[in-house]
């Protein structure tokens, strides 16, 4: 292995290292990071974990202190509906322009193919949905959408995506033996159908539209979860990062 790659290896292993001790919430909102003690809690140099922890800053998971280094942000609640809110913006950004600029028919034709293993995953019922399939899909649905934008979109999604809890499936995963949950899933798809045909018909301010209604699901899930079940909290880490 080169020089080059060895370190390149050690930057990206110092950054998802330090991001998921704090996603699950094994450092806490406020706490200063000690550079020499994470240096050796990850087996890594302190010269690629100065650059992560530089990067996570530009992510907006950790601050930097007047007095020098770094340590854990903290979240309003407001601060998460902003971030959710800010996504679906982007995201209906996004899927204006690819249908404004027309996507080719061999894209549409993964979009369609996705949208068919979702209905596969659901297969009409709350109680046999293969739920976990589900979250991988939809994952994997919201990526192809950013990808038919041009790359300065696709980096800012990339950007307030990579708060723990902003991605399209932040909640997901944790509200699975939630009957009302698992329902609400069946309307998210139908919204990811009705945003494909927008796409695929050049109607740009209705998959604008769509998108931006589409994230306010992850907002209807994060007043469930703050709300209605707050013993759900503990199945997401990420949430002891807000505060208020």
């Amino acid at each position: 292995m080169s020089e080059t790659s060895d370190r390149a290896m050690q930057s990206q292993r110092a950054l998802m290292g330090v991001r998921d001790l704090i996603i699950r919430g094994e450092i806490q909102s406020g706490e200063r990071l000690s550079e020499v003690a994470l240096a050796e809690r990850l087996g890594i140099s302190r010269t690629p974990l100065r650059a992560a922890l530089a990067r996570l800053e530009q992510e907006g998971l950790v601050e930097l202190k007047p007095t020098g280094g770094y340590a854990v942000r903290s979240f309003t609640r407001e601060d998460v509906v902003d971030a959710i809110e800010l996504r679906g913006v982007l995201e209906g950004t996004a899927l204006r322009r690819a249908a404004e600029r027309g996507v080719e028919s061999a894209k549409l034709d993964v979009l369609h193919s996705l949208l068919a293993s979702i209905d596969a995953a659901l297969s009409a019922s709350v109680e046999t949905m293969e739920f976990e399939a589900y979250v991988g899909l939809n994952a994997q649905l919201h990526a192809f959408f950013w990808s038919l934008s041009s790359q300065t979109i696709q980096r800012e999604i990339a950007r307030i995506t990579s708060l723990p809890f902003a991605s399209p499936s932040a909640f997901l995963d944790k509200q699975a033996d939630v009957p009302a949950f698992r329902r609400s899933l069946f309307g998210a798809q139908d919204q990811h159908r009705a945003m494909v045909q927008a796409i695929a018909r050049r109607e740009g301010a209705r998959a604008e539209h769509l998108a931006r209604e589409h994230a306010h699901l992850a907002l209807q899930n994060l007043e469930f979860v703050l709300d209605q079940d707050r013993s759900l909290i503990r199945r997401v880490p990420a949430l002891s990062l807000v505060v208020g």
